[in-house]
């Protein structure tokens, strides 16, 4: 079963911009070590508030990427933009689904199963 990483990071007084752009560049490398998809959602209300995301096949996998000399350097590299400790946790995927944007666009909707279940 898919598993999906949450890792919440804090960025520090006004570091938040700095540690935006960092974690941009740190997460699309999940898909050298076998993720199928990664993120990063920034929170609205409170703007120092990140949630990176990424959905590995094996928790091995997971701990590769974690623990590669990629994310070693970041961490060391990026240390003051971000409040310790970080601390991730492992999420069954249970479902999700997702609006297909070309049929939207069409004023068509997905069908169940199709895409992703719409309500």
């Amino acid at each position: 079963m898919a598993g999906l990483v949450h890792i919440p990071w804090y960025a520090t007084l006004f570091r938040g911009d700095k540690l935006e752009a960092a974690l941009a560049d740190i997460a699309p490398l999940a898909l050298r070590y076998g993720a199928s998809s990664y993120g990063v959602h920034r929170n609205r209300d409170d703007r120092y508030k990140f949630l990176q995301l990424a959905t590995f096949e094996h928790k091995s996998d997971w701990e590769r990427y974690w623990n590669g000399p990629e994310f070693t350097r970041f961490r060391v590299a990026n240390q003051g933009y971000f409040q310790v400790p970080v601390l991730y946790t492992w999420n069954d995927v249970v479902t999700e689904g997702y609006l297909d944007a070309e049929l939207e666009r069409q004023g068509r909707h997905a069908e169940a199963g199709m895409t992703g279940d719409t309500v």
